[in-house]
């Protein structure tokens, strides 16, 4: 057993003897400084993109109201607007609630459902049947309902735009002004 052993450590040891530590030992020094440095750029790209919402949505809109500005041309021929922009999401606790409210007022054809059946492998003949066929036959459909949030956030806009109103337990909202820069 021990001469196994002995045959194992020699060939090994010729492998080791091939590989250069040093050079495994750099790339991963240079891996490791390449990793600090994309989340260094990645941290330095947020606060940009921070500080870009902040004029774009606070510093811009309150500027052009003191001035009673609607739209501004640049020099340069940019134009720039301020724009409401609209968000809204369901609460993940309220879902059942807020498809309720959807439902009760008369909204509930955003309410998309979907429905799949799972089937075993060499089952494709199945597959093709409609979900009767395959309730039929012992196999439980699992749906899933769900609102696009495009189709959510549009309601939002074209409600708080009629006057009417969302309850903000069901649903996350929040209204915020937008800057545009159209480049010429």
């Amino acid at each position: 057993m021990s001469d196994i052993k002995d045959m194992m450590f020699e060939d090994s040891k010729d492998l080791l003897d091939e590989i250069d530590s040093n050079d495994i030992s750099e790339q991963c020094i240079k891996l490791k400084k390449l990793e600090d440095k994309i989340l260094e750029k990645e941290k330095e790209l947020k606060e940009l993109k921070d500080e870009s919402d902040r004029i774009s949505s606070q510093v811009i809109p309150e500027l052009m109201q003191e001035q009673g500005l609607s739209q501004l041309k640049l020099a340069d021929g940019s134009a720039v607007t301020v724009a409401k922009t609209y968000n809204c999401t369901v609460n993940k606790e309220q879902i059942e609630s807020a498809y309720k409210w959807l439902r009760d007022n008369e909204l509930g054809d955003l309410i998309k459902n979907e429905v799949a059946v799972s089937f075993g492998v060499g089952e494709d003949n199945k597959a093709q049947r409609l979900l009767d066929l395959a309730a039929e036959n012992g196999y439980q459909p699992s749906t899933k309902t769900k609102v696009e949030p495009m189709v959510l956030k549009a309601l939002y806009r074209e409600r708080i735009e009629s006057g009417l109103d969302m309850p903000s337990d069901l649903f996350n909202l929040f209204i915020k002004d937008k800057t545009k820069i159209t480049r010429k």
